[in-house]
Protein backbone atom coordinates (compact mmCIF):
# COMPACT_ATOMS: atom_id res chain seq x y z
CA UNK A 1 0.00 0.00 0.00
CA UNK A 2 1.29 3.47 -0.83
CA UNK A 3 1.78 5.94 2.02
CA UNK A 4 -0.58 8.36 0.24
CA UNK A 5 -3.37 5.78 0.27
CA UNK A 6 -2.76 4.91 3.92
CA UNK A 7 -2.97 8.56 4.98
CA UNK A 8 -6.02 9.34 2.87
CA UNK A 9 -8.96 10.47 5.05
CA UNK A 10 -6.73 10.69 8.12
CA UNK A 11 -5.88 14.08 9.73
CA UNK A 12 -2.16 14.64 9.37
CA UNK A 13 0.60 16.97 8.19
CA UNK A 14 3.47 15.62 6.11
CA UNK A 15 7.04 16.65 5.38
CA UNK A 16 8.36 14.74 2.39
CA UNK A 17 6.96 12.51 -0.34
CA UNK A 18 3.95 10.26 0.25
CA UNK A 19 4.71 8.10 -2.81
CA UNK A 20 6.71 5.44 -0.99
CA UNK A 21 5.44 1.89 -0.53
CA UNK A 22 4.45 0.79 2.99
CA UNK A 23 4.77 -2.87 4.01
CA UNK A 24 4.05 -2.66 7.74
CA UNK A 25 3.54 -0.34 10.73
CA UNK A 26 5.63 -0.75 13.87
CA UNK A 27 6.11 1.04 17.18
CA UNK A 28 9.16 -0.95 18.31
CA UNK A 29 12.47 -0.36 16.52
CA UNK A 30 13.44 -4.03 16.91
CA UNK A 31 10.61 -4.89 14.49
CA UNK A 32 11.47 -2.22 11.92
CA UNK A 33 12.71 -3.45 8.54
CA UNK A 34 12.69 -2.03 5.01
CA UNK A 35 9.28 -0.70 4.05
CA UNK A 36 8.16 -0.01 7.63
CA UNK A 37 6.44 3.08 9.02
CA UNK A 38 7.75 3.73 12.53
CA UNK A 39 5.21 5.25 14.91
CA UNK A 40 7.05 7.08 17.68
CA UNK A 41 4.54 6.79 20.51
CA UNK A 42 5.14 7.76 24.11
CA UNK A 43 5.48 4.83 26.50
CA UNK A 44 5.43 4.54 30.28
CA UNK A 45 9.20 4.59 30.52
CA UNK A 46 10.49 6.13 27.30
CA UNK A 47 9.50 8.27 24.33
CA UNK A 48 9.57 6.70 20.87
CA UNK A 49 11.09 9.88 19.45
CA UNK A 50 14.44 8.90 20.95
CA UNK A 51 14.41 5.75 18.78
CA UNK A 52 13.78 7.49 15.45
CA UNK A 53 17.45 7.44 14.30
CA UNK A 54 17.60 3.69 14.97
CA UNK A 55 14.32 3.12 13.13
CA UNK A 56 15.63 4.97 10.06
CA UNK A 57 18.86 2.98 10.25
CA UNK A 58 16.79 -0.23 10.31
CA UNK A 59 14.97 0.74 7.10
CA UNK A 60 11.94 2.82 8.14
CA UNK A 61 10.44 4.59 5.10
CA UNK A 62 8.46 7.13 7.16
CA UNK A 63 8.13 8.36 10.75
CA UNK A 64 4.89 9.25 12.55
CA UNK A 65 4.81 11.52 15.62
CA UNK A 66 2.23 13.46 17.61
CA UNK A 67 4.77 15.89 19.08
CA UNK A 68 4.33 19.23 17.28
CA UNK A 69 7.63 20.66 18.52
CA UNK A 70 9.58 17.69 17.17
CA UNK A 71 7.67 17.81 13.88
CA UNK A 72 8.40 21.51 13.40
CA UNK A 73 12.10 21.27 14.29
CA UNK A 74 13.22 17.86 12.98
CA UNK A 75 14.91 17.33 9.62
CA UNK A 76 14.88 13.72 8.53
CA UNK A 77 15.96 11.78 5.46
CA UNK A 78 12.53 10.10 5.26
CA UNK A 79 9.00 11.55 5.31
CA UNK A 80 7.88 12.84 8.71
CA UNK A 81 4.16 12.74 9.52
CA UNK A 82 2.36 14.52 12.35
CA UNK A 83 -0.94 13.08 13.61
CA UNK A 84 -3.09 14.23 16.55
CA UNK A 85 -2.70 10.90 18.40
CA UNK A 86 -0.17 8.18 17.60
CA UNK A 87 -2.10 5.52 19.54
CA UNK A 88 -5.27 6.06 17.54
CA UNK A 89 -3.20 6.18 14.34
CA UNK A 90 -1.71 2.77 15.17
CA UNK A 91 -5.22 1.32 15.38
CA UNK A 92 -6.38 3.03 12.19
CA UNK A 93 -3.32 2.24 10.08
CA UNK A 94 -3.18 -1.42 11.07
CA UNK A 95 -6.90 -1.79 10.38
CA UNK A 96 -6.52 -0.15 6.97
CA UNK A 97 -3.48 -2.26 6.06
CA UNK A 98 -5.73 -5.30 6.58
CA UNK A 99 -8.70 -3.68 4.76
CA UNK A 100 -10.72 -3.19 7.97
CA UNK A 101 -11.43 -6.89 8.66
CA UNK A 102 -13.61 -6.16 11.70
CA UNK A 103 -16.33 -4.83 9.42
CA UNK A 104 -17.13 -8.33 8.16
CA UNK A 105 -16.97 -9.98 11.58
CA UNK A 106 -19.40 -9.96 14.50
CA UNK A 107 -17.28 -8.65 17.36
CA UNK A 108 -18.30 -8.94 21.01
CA UNK A 109 -16.17 -7.01 23.53
CA UNK A 110 -16.45 -7.77 27.25
CA UNK A 111 -15.25 -5.35 29.90
CA UNK A 112 -15.28 -5.43 33.70
CA UNK A 113 -12.84 -5.46 36.58
CA UNK A 114 -13.50 -9.16 37.05
CA UNK A 115 -14.97 -11.94 34.92
CA UNK A 116 -13.84 -10.89 31.43
CA UNK A 117 -11.97 -14.11 30.70
CA UNK A 118 -14.75 -16.31 32.03
CA UNK A 119 -17.53 -14.59 30.11
CA UNK A 120 -15.65 -14.44 26.80
CA UNK A 121 -14.97 -18.17 27.02
CA UNK A 122 -18.57 -18.96 28.00
CA UNK A 123 -19.81 -17.00 24.98
CA UNK A 124 -17.30 -18.87 22.83
CA UNK A 125 -18.46 -22.25 24.13
CA UNK A 126 -22.13 -21.45 23.51
CA UNK A 127 -21.35 -20.31 19.96
CA UNK A 128 -19.44 -23.52 19.33
CA UNK A 129 -22.35 -25.54 20.66
CA UNK A 130 -24.50 -23.66 18.11
CA UNK A 131 -22.13 -24.88 15.36
CA UNK A 132 -20.57 -21.44 14.88
CA UNK A 133 -16.87 -20.77 14.36
CA UNK A 134 -15.47 -18.39 16.96
CA UNK A 135 -12.21 -16.79 18.01
CA UNK A 136 -11.75 -15.79 21.68
CA UNK A 137 -8.99 -13.29 22.52
CA UNK A 138 -7.91 -12.30 26.02
CA UNK A 139 -5.83 -12.82 29.13
CA UNK A 140 -5.47 -16.58 28.64
CA UNK A 141 -4.41 -16.20 25.00
CA UNK A 142 -6.09 -16.73 21.63
CA UNK A 143 -8.50 -19.63 21.12
CA UNK A 144 -9.99 -20.71 17.80
CA UNK A 145 -13.01 -22.97 18.26
CA UNK A 146 -11.77 -23.82 21.75
CA UNK A 147 -8.21 -24.66 20.73
CA UNK A 148 -5.36 -22.42 21.88
CA UNK A 149 -3.71 -20.81 18.87
CA UNK A 150 -1.24 -18.04 17.94
CA UNK A 151 0.77 -18.76 21.10
CA UNK A 152 3.62 -16.50 20.01
CA UNK A 153 1.54 -13.39 20.77
CA UNK A 154 2.35 -11.37 23.88
CA UNK A 155 0.30 -11.88 27.02
CA UNK A 156 -2.05 -8.90 27.22
CA UNK A 157 -5.71 -8.70 28.17
CA UNK A 158 -6.33 -6.50 25.13
CA UNK A 159 -3.73 -6.93 22.40
CA UNK A 160 -1.97 -4.10 20.60
CA UNK A 161 -3.64 -3.02 17.30
CA UNK A 162 -1.01 -4.69 15.13
CA UNK A 163 -1.74 -8.10 16.63
CA UNK A 164 -5.46 -7.53 17.02
CA UNK A 165 -6.03 -6.47 13.41
CA UNK A 166 -3.86 -9.35 12.20
CA UNK A 167 -6.05 -11.76 14.16
CA UNK A 168 -9.19 -10.22 12.70
CA UNK A 169 -7.67 -10.69 9.25
CA UNK A 170 -6.83 -14.33 10.04
CA UNK A 171 -10.38 -14.87 11.31
CA UNK A 172 -11.84 -13.58 8.05
CA UNK A 173 -9.50 -15.80 6.02
CA UNK A 174 -10.49 -18.85 8.10
CA UNK A 175 -14.21 -18.20 7.65
CA UNK A 176 -14.76 -17.37 11.31
CA UNK A 177 -17.88 -15.29 11.91
CA UNK A 178 -17.54 -14.35 15.58
CA UNK A 179 -14.69 -12.79 17.57
CA UNK A 180 -15.13 -12.45 21.34
CA UNK A 181 -12.51 -10.38 23.12
CA UNK A 182 -11.65 -8.85 26.47
CA UNK A 183 -11.68 -5.06 26.56
CA UNK A 184 -9.46 -3.84 29.39
CA UNK A 185 -9.59 -0.28 30.70
CA UNK A 186 -5.98 0.17 29.57
CA UNK A 187 -6.76 -1.18 26.10
CA UNK A 188 -9.74 1.14 25.74
CA UNK A 189 -7.89 4.17 27.09
CA UNK A 190 -4.92 3.52 24.81
CA UNK A 191 -7.10 3.23 21.68
CA UNK A 192 -6.23 -0.42 21.01
CA UNK A 193 -9.83 -1.19 20.05
CA UNK A 194 -10.34 1.81 17.81
CA UNK A 195 -11.55 0.81 14.31
CA UNK A 196 -12.61 -2.62 15.59
CA UNK A 197 -16.28 -2.17 14.67
CA UNK A 198 -17.70 -3.64 17.88
CA UNK A 199 -21.21 -5.05 17.57
CA UNK A 200 -21.94 -5.80 21.24
CA UNK A 201 -20.23 -4.39 24.33
CA UNK A 202 -20.74 -6.21 27.63
CA UNK A 203 -20.31 -4.52 31.03
CA UNK A 204 -19.83 -6.92 33.95
CA UNK A 205 -18.69 -4.80 36.91
CA UNK A 206 -16.49 -1.87 37.80
CA UNK A 207 -14.64 -2.15 41.10
CA UNK A 208 -11.30 -0.82 42.29
CA UNK A 209 -8.36 -1.77 40.07
CA UNK A 210 -5.63 -0.22 37.89
CA UNK A 211 -5.78 3.06 39.80
CA UNK A 212 -2.00 3.33 39.40
CA UNK A 213 -2.63 3.70 35.65
CA UNK A 214 -5.78 5.82 35.65
CA UNK A 215 -5.14 8.02 38.69
CA UNK A 216 -8.65 7.84 40.14
CA UNK A 217 -11.75 5.69 40.25
CA UNK A 218 -13.57 8.25 38.10
CA UNK A 219 -10.91 8.03 35.38
CA UNK A 220 -11.09 4.24 35.56
CA UNK A 221 -14.86 4.37 35.04
CA UNK A 222 -14.45 6.80 32.12
CA UNK A 223 -11.97 4.40 30.49
CA UNK A 224 -14.49 1.57 30.77
CA UNK A 225 -17.24 3.82 29.47
CA UNK A 226 -15.40 4.26 26.16
CA UNK A 227 -16.74 0.86 25.15
CA UNK A 228 -20.33 2.17 25.39
CA UNK A 229 -19.55 4.81 22.78
CA UNK A 230 -17.82 2.32 20.48
CA UNK A 231 -20.33 -0.55 20.54
CA UNK A 232 -23.47 -0.61 18.42
CA UNK A 233 -25.35 -2.03 21.41
CA UNK A 234 -24.45 -2.82 25.00
CA UNK A 235 -25.46 -5.42 27.58
CA UNK A 236 -25.10 -4.24 31.18
CA UNK A 237 -25.01 -5.86 34.62
CA UNK A 238 -27.77 -3.93 36.37
CA UNK A 239 -26.61 -5.23 39.78
CA UNK A 240 -23.44 -3.14 39.51
CA UNK A 241 -24.12 0.53 40.27
CA UNK A 242 -21.39 1.94 38.01
CA UNK A 243 -22.27 -0.35 35.11
CA UNK A 244 -25.92 0.61 35.45
CA UNK A 245 -25.04 4.30 35.27
CA UNK A 246 -22.97 3.63 32.14
CA UNK A 247 -25.93 1.78 30.66
CA UNK A 248 -28.32 4.64 31.28
CA UNK A 249 -25.89 7.06 29.61
CA UNK A 250 -25.77 4.99 26.42
CA UNK A 251 -27.48 6.53 23.42
CA UNK A 252 -28.80 3.66 21.39
CA UNK A 253 -29.64 0.01 21.98
CA UNK A 254 -29.01 -1.32 25.49
CA UNK A 255 -30.12 -4.32 27.55
CA UNK A 256 -29.77 -5.03 31.27
CA UNK A 257 -29.23 -8.31 33.10
CA UNK A 258 -29.19 -9.18 36.78
CA UNK A 259 -31.18 -10.39 39.76
CA UNK A 260 -32.77 -7.04 40.56
CA UNK A 261 -35.91 -5.43 39.24
CA UNK A 262 -36.49 -3.82 35.84
CA UNK A 263 -33.99 -5.94 33.91
CA UNK A 264 -34.36 -7.53 30.49
CA UNK A 265 -32.60 -10.74 31.56
CA UNK A 266 -33.34 -11.95 35.09
CA UNK A 267 -31.85 -14.77 37.16
CA UNK A 268 -32.53 -16.24 40.58
CA UNK A 269 -30.45 -18.87 42.37
CA UNK A 270 -32.71 -21.76 43.34
CA UNK A 271 -30.14 -24.17 44.78
CA UNK A 272 -26.37 -24.35 45.21
CA UNK A 273 -24.71 -27.73 45.52
CA UNK A 274 -21.07 -28.54 46.13
CA UNK A 275 -20.12 -28.24 42.46
CA UNK A 276 -23.19 -26.88 40.67
CA UNK A 277 -25.92 -24.25 40.87
CA UNK A 278 -29.52 -24.35 39.75
CA UNK A 279 -30.97 -21.04 38.56
CA UNK A 280 -34.15 -19.64 37.14
CA UNK A 281 -33.54 -17.56 34.01
CA UNK A 282 -36.20 -15.29 32.55
CA UNK A 283 -36.33 -13.15 29.40
CA UNK A 284 -39.61 -11.40 28.70
CA UNK A 285 -42.31 -14.03 29.37
CA UNK A 286 -39.98 -16.98 28.82
CA UNK A 287 -38.67 -18.85 31.90
CA UNK A 288 -36.26 -21.77 32.18
CA UNK A 289 -34.53 -23.68 34.96
CA UNK A 290 -30.79 -23.80 34.24
CA UNK A 291 -28.20 -26.14 35.73
CA UNK A 292 -24.75 -24.53 35.85
CA UNK A 293 -21.74 -26.78 36.63
CA UNK A 294 -20.03 -24.34 38.99
CA UNK A 295 -20.82 -22.43 42.16
CA UNK A 296 -20.96 -18.82 43.26
CA UNK A 297 -23.60 -16.20 42.64
CA UNK A 298 -21.12 -14.23 40.52
CA UNK A 299 -20.71 -17.23 38.22
CA UNK A 300 -24.48 -17.31 37.66
CA UNK A 301 -24.23 -13.64 36.70
CA UNK A 302 -21.40 -14.48 34.28
CA UNK A 303 -23.49 -17.21 32.65
CA UNK A 304 -26.46 -14.86 32.31
CA UNK A 305 -24.20 -12.28 30.66
CA UNK A 306 -23.17 -14.89 28.09
CA UNK A 307 -26.76 -16.00 27.51
CA UNK A 308 -27.86 -12.37 27.08
CA UNK A 309 -25.31 -11.85 24.30
CA UNK A 310 -26.47 -14.92 22.41
CA UNK A 311 -30.15 -13.97 22.70
CA UNK A 312 -29.29 -10.53 21.34
CA UNK A 313 -27.68 -12.37 18.43
CA UNK A 314 -31.10 -13.98 17.81
CA UNK A 315 -30.38 -17.45 19.21
CA UNK A 316 -33.25 -19.10 21.15
CA UNK A 317 -33.12 -18.85 24.94
CA UNK A 318 -34.43 -22.37 25.53
CA UNK A 319 -31.66 -23.88 23.44
CA UNK A 320 -28.99 -21.80 25.17
CA UNK A 321 -30.25 -22.77 28.62
CA UNK A 322 -30.06 -26.46 27.70
CA UNK A 323 -26.38 -26.04 26.79
CA UNK A 324 -25.40 -24.39 30.08
CA UNK A 325 -24.84 -27.61 32.00
CA UNK A 326 -21.99 -28.40 29.57
CA UNK A 327 -20.12 -25.13 30.18
CA UNK A 328 -16.58 -25.16 31.53
CA UNK A 329 -14.61 -22.43 33.24
CA UNK A 330 -11.38 -21.33 31.54
CA UNK A 331 -8.02 -22.31 32.93
CA UNK A 332 -7.20 -20.70 36.27
CA UNK A 333 -10.77 -19.62 37.07
CA UNK A 334 -12.19 -21.45 40.11
CA UNK A 335 -10.19 -24.42 38.85
CA UNK A 336 -10.48 -27.47 41.07
CA UNK A 337 -7.57 -29.92 41.13
CA UNK A 338 -8.74 -33.49 41.61
CA UNK A 339 -6.86 -35.49 44.23
CA UNK A 340 -7.15 -38.60 46.41
CA UNK A 341 -6.42 -36.80 49.70
CA UNK A 342 -9.96 -35.53 50.23
CA UNK A 343 -8.93 -31.90 49.72
CA UNK A 344 -10.77 -29.19 47.83
CA UNK A 345 -7.87 -27.55 45.98
CA UNK A 346 -8.78 -24.44 44.02
CA UNK A 347 -6.58 -22.27 41.79
CA UNK A 348 -7.94 -18.88 40.78
CA UNK A 349 -6.67 -15.72 39.11
CA UNK A 350 -8.48 -13.46 41.62
CA UNK A 351 -6.25 -10.45 42.32
CA UNK A 352 -8.74 -7.73 43.26
CA UNK A 353 -10.73 -7.31 46.48
CA UNK A 354 -14.07 -7.97 44.79
CA UNK A 355 -12.87 -11.08 42.95
CA UNK A 356 -11.32 -12.46 46.13
CA UNK A 357 -14.48 -11.81 48.14
CA UNK A 358 -16.78 -13.43 45.60
CA UNK A 359 -14.62 -16.52 45.33
CA UNK A 360 -13.95 -17.00 49.05
CA UNK A 361 -17.62 -16.54 49.88
CA UNK A 362 -18.44 -19.38 47.48
CA UNK A 363 -15.68 -21.58 48.94
CA UNK A 364 -16.64 -20.86 52.56
CA UNK A 365 -20.29 -21.79 51.96
CA UNK A 366 -19.25 -25.23 50.72
CA UNK A 367 -16.21 -25.84 52.95
CA UNK A 368 -16.36 -28.99 55.07
CA UNK A 369 -13.45 -28.06 57.31
CA UNK A 370 -10.80 -25.30 57.32
CA UNK A 371 -10.10 -22.84 54.53
CA UNK A 372 -6.39 -22.29 53.84
CA UNK A 373 -5.56 -19.37 51.54
CA UNK A 374 -2.25 -18.77 49.76
CA UNK A 375 -1.80 -15.34 48.17
CA UNK A 376 0.01 -12.02 47.89
CA UNK A 377 -0.42 -8.95 45.67
CA UNK A 378 1.41 -7.81 42.55
CA UNK A 379 4.11 -5.18 42.83
CA UNK A 380 4.00 -1.75 41.16
CA UNK A 381 0.21 -1.91 41.22
CA UNK A 382 -2.54 -0.28 43.30
CA UNK A 383 -1.32 -0.36 46.90
CA UNK A 384 -4.65 0.71 48.43
CA UNK A 385 -6.25 -2.66 47.67
CA UNK A 386 -3.68 -4.67 49.63
CA UNK A 387 -5.07 -4.12 53.14
CA UNK A 388 -8.60 -4.61 51.75
CA UNK A 389 -7.58 -7.99 50.35
CA UNK A 390 -5.97 -8.79 53.69
CA UNK A 391 -9.23 -8.01 55.48
CA UNK A 392 -11.27 -10.14 53.07
CA UNK A 393 -8.88 -13.09 53.38
CA UNK A 394 -8.99 -12.72 57.16
CA UNK A 395 -12.80 -12.90 57.19
CA UNK A 396 -13.01 -16.15 55.23
CA UNK A 397 -9.72 -17.98 55.86
CA UNK A 398 -8.79 -20.07 58.87
CA UNK A 399 -5.12 -20.02 57.87
CA UNK A 400 -3.39 -17.58 55.53
CA UNK A 401 -0.01 -18.17 53.95
CA UNK A 402 1.42 -14.96 52.54
CA UNK A 403 3.87 -15.45 49.71
CA UNK A 404 4.89 -13.65 46.50
CA UNK A 405 2.88 -12.82 43.40
CA UNK A 406 4.54 -10.86 40.57
CA UNK A 407 6.39 -8.57 42.95
CA UNK A 408 8.18 -6.82 40.08
CA UNK A 409 10.45 -4.09 41.51
CA UNK A 410 8.82 -3.97 44.96
CA UNK A 411 10.01 -5.77 48.09
CA UNK A 412 7.66 -8.76 48.64
CA UNK A 413 7.89 -8.35 52.40
CA UNK A 414 6.74 -4.74 52.12
CA UNK A 415 3.78 -5.86 50.01
CA UNK A 416 2.87 -8.51 52.57
CA UNK A 417 3.21 -6.06 55.46
CA UNK A 418 0.59 -3.87 53.77
CA UNK A 419 -1.69 -6.90 53.33
CA UNK A 420 -1.31 -7.75 57.03
CA UNK A 421 -2.72 -4.36 57.98
CA UNK A 422 -6.14 -5.76 57.06
CA UNK A 423 -5.85 -8.91 59.19
CA UNK A 424 -7.85 -9.38 62.37
CA UNK A 425 -5.81 -9.48 65.58
CA UNK A 426 -6.46 -13.23 65.92
CA UNK A 427 -5.68 -14.22 62.33
CA UNK A 428 -3.42 -17.26 61.97
CA UNK A 429 -0.92 -16.61 59.19
CA UNK A 430 2.56 -17.51 58.00
CA UNK A 431 4.85 -15.84 55.50
CA UNK A 432 6.68 -18.06 53.03
CA UNK A 433 8.19 -15.89 50.30
CA UNK A 434 9.10 -18.75 47.95
CA UNK A 435 5.75 -19.34 46.21
CA UNK A 436 6.42 -23.00 45.56
CA UNK A 437 7.27 -23.60 49.20
CA UNK A 438 4.21 -21.62 50.28
CA UNK A 439 1.93 -23.83 48.19
CA UNK A 440 3.65 -26.96 49.48
CA UNK A 441 3.28 -25.71 53.07
CA UNK A 442 -0.47 -25.20 52.54
CA UNK A 443 -0.91 -28.66 51.03
CA UNK A 444 1.15 -30.31 53.78
CA UNK A 445 -0.87 -28.50 56.45
CA UNK A 446 -4.21 -29.47 54.88
CA UNK A 447 -6.14 -32.44 56.20
CA UNK A 448 -9.05 -34.33 54.68
CA UNK A 449 -12.03 -32.02 54.22
CA UNK A 450 -9.94 -28.83 54.13
CA UNK A 451 -10.10 -26.32 51.27
CA UNK A 452 -6.81 -24.97 49.88
CA UNK A 453 -7.27 -21.83 47.81
CA UNK A 454 -4.30 -20.53 45.78
CA UNK A 455 -4.96 -17.04 44.46
CA UNK A 456 -3.51 -14.40 42.17
CA UNK A 457 -1.84 -16.14 39.25
CA UNK A 458 -4.37 -18.66 37.91
CA UNK A 459 -3.33 -19.67 34.38
CA UNK A 460 0.01 -17.83 34.42
CA UNK A 461 3.14 -19.81 33.63
CA UNK A 462 5.74 -17.27 34.81
CA UNK A 463 6.54 -15.16 37.86
CA UNK A 464 8.39 -11.84 37.88
CA UNK A 465 10.54 -10.94 40.90
CA UNK A 466 12.67 -7.85 40.35
CA UNK A 467 13.79 -7.85 36.72
CA UNK A 468 13.85 -11.64 36.53
CA UNK A 469 10.93 -13.49 34.96
CA UNK A 470 11.11 -17.19 35.67
CA UNK A 471 8.91 -20.13 34.77
CA UNK A 472 6.37 -20.92 37.45
CA UNK A 473 2.93 -22.52 37.45
CA UNK A 474 0.62 -23.00 40.43
CA UNK A 475 -0.91 -25.97 38.58
CA UNK A 476 2.40 -27.76 38.06
CA UNK A 477 3.41 -27.10 41.64
CA UNK A 478 0.21 -28.65 43.02
CA UNK A 479 0.24 -31.60 40.65
CA UNK A 480 3.89 -32.36 41.39
CA UNK A 481 3.11 -32.40 45.12
CA UNK A 482 0.17 -34.75 44.61
CA UNK A 483 2.26 -37.02 42.39
CA UNK A 484 5.12 -37.09 44.90
CA UNK A 485 2.86 -37.84 47.87
CA UNK A 486 1.07 -40.57 45.95
CA UNK A 487 4.41 -42.13 45.01
CA UNK A 488 5.60 -41.87 48.59
CA UNK A 489 2.43 -43.54 49.82
CA UNK A 490 3.02 -46.35 47.33
CA UNK A 491 6.60 -46.79 48.54
CA UNK A 492 5.46 -46.91 52.16
CA UNK A 493 3.02 -49.67 51.32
Amino acid sequence: MQLAELLNDWPCTVKGSVRCEVMRIEDHTSEVTAGTIFVARKGKVSNGITYIPQAISNGAVAIVVDDEHYYNSAKLTVPLIWVPNTLSFLAYSNAKMHHFPAEVLTIIAVTGTNGKTTVTHLIGQLLQRLKQQVMVIGTNGVYVNGIKSFEHYESLTTLQPKQLQTLFHEAVKAGICYVVLEASSIGLHKHRLDYSDIDIGVFLNVTEDHLEDHGSMENYKLAKQILATMAKQIIVNSDDVICRSIGFSKKGKRSFFGKGQHVDYFYQVLFEGATYTTCLVQYKDEKHVVHIPFVGDYQCSNVLAAISVLVQLQYPLEQLCSYCEELKLPEGRFERITNDRGLDIIIDYAHTPDAMKQLLQAVKRQAKQRVIVVFSCGGNRDQAKRSKMGMIASIYADIIILTTDNARSEDPQTINAQIQQGFSSTQVFHEVLDRKQAILAALEEAKEGDSVVILGKGHEKTQQIGKVQSEFSDHLCVRQFLQDTQQQAGNDN
